[in-house]
């Protein structure tokens, strides 16, 4: 499996200009060396630009659409428009949190999860952060980062608590699709009460029409997710979605379209195995009724 590994990926906006000017430079029948010397620009600099890696300006896009003889002002304006925004995108809400977000790379999946319209989030062992409570998120951060101090604990919690406002309400709320492994509603994170709460939670939650919750029933046995957890993130067109694959120390996400079409088809096979969202609430209702008071 071929994987990409970057400290940040490039913003939703970034790949779709890195996608277009390439795009533009190949229809005007040139190569990254021919442009170089046209513009006076570094070959490398330029082929950094077509493959996301590093943003660039107004100035040098204009330059380069002059260099493949774009005449049409729409072109014009919506290359623009792509490094207008992605420079836009640079300046996240979640900058406040870089001193605890960069150590993990989990700054680079917001930057994906911002733009994306629908997620696709299977997880064996833990409830999804898009879902979790404040106390439920608490214990987790704690126990899994025992390198931070309380006040770092904090921060992280109330990123994903933003994270929650972010992507699930407001004007544009993602889709959010989750199937959860029957296990994570039997490991007791942080006290009963704590689960108690994050199972009503999880039941409002699925009652939101932008999202869909669905537990993996034990009785199935081994299946495809066994694997570990993953998301699927889906962009506006033309963008390609992609796959992350969370770890503490070496994130990745994969975008390669064999690659993402696999994990769609694992998913797909979990979604279609696991409990509707109906029998789903009534699932984590009778659960959350056999916890000790």
């Amino acid at each position: 499996m071929a994987l990409k590994r970057k400290l940040v990926p490039q913003s939703v906006y970034r790949r779709q200009l890195a996608a277009r000017l390439r795009e533009l430079r190949e229809a005007a029948g040139l190569t990254l060396t021919e442009v170089a010397e046209q513009i006076e620009v570094n070959q490398g600099s330029l082929s950094r630009i077509e493959t996301g890696e590093r943003g660039t300006t107004p100035v040098l896009v204009r330059a380069l659409l002059d260099c493949y003889a774009v005449t049409d002002t729409d072109v014009h304006d919506d290359v623009l428009d792509l490094v207008r925004a992605d420079k836009e995108q640079q300046k996240p809400w979640w900058r406040k949190y870089s001193t605890v977000l960069t150590p993990t790379r989990y700054d680079g999946y917001l930057a994906l999860e911002a733009g994306a319209t629908a997620l696709a989030n299977y997880q064996p062992l833990l409830v999804p952060g898009l879902l979790q409570t404040e106390d439920y998120a608490r214990a987790v951060i704690a126990q899994m980062r025992p390198d931070l101090t309380p006040d770092q604990v904090d921060a992280l919690v109330k990123v994903r608590m933003e994270r929650q406002d972010s992507r699930l309400s407001g004007e544009r709320p993602a889709y959010l699709r989750a199937v959860l492994d029957e296990a994570v509603l039997h490991r007791v994170v942080g006290s009963p009460a704590v689960m108690r709460e994050q199972f009503d939670h999880l039941v409002q939650a699925g009652e939101q029409p932008n999202v869909t919750i669905q537990i993996l029933p034990f009785s199935l046995g081994a299946h495809p997710g066994l694997y570990g957890p993953f998301v699927i993130l889906t962009f506006p067109q033309p963008t390609a979605p992609l796959v992350w694959l969370e770890n503490p120390n070496n994130s990745v996400y994969l975008e390669f379209e064999s690659d993402v079409q696999n994990y769609m088809g694992i998913f797909d096979q979990l979604r279609a195995s696991a409990l509707s969202p109906a029998e789903t609430r009534t699932r984590l209702t009778r659960i959350a009724e056999e916890l000790e008071p």
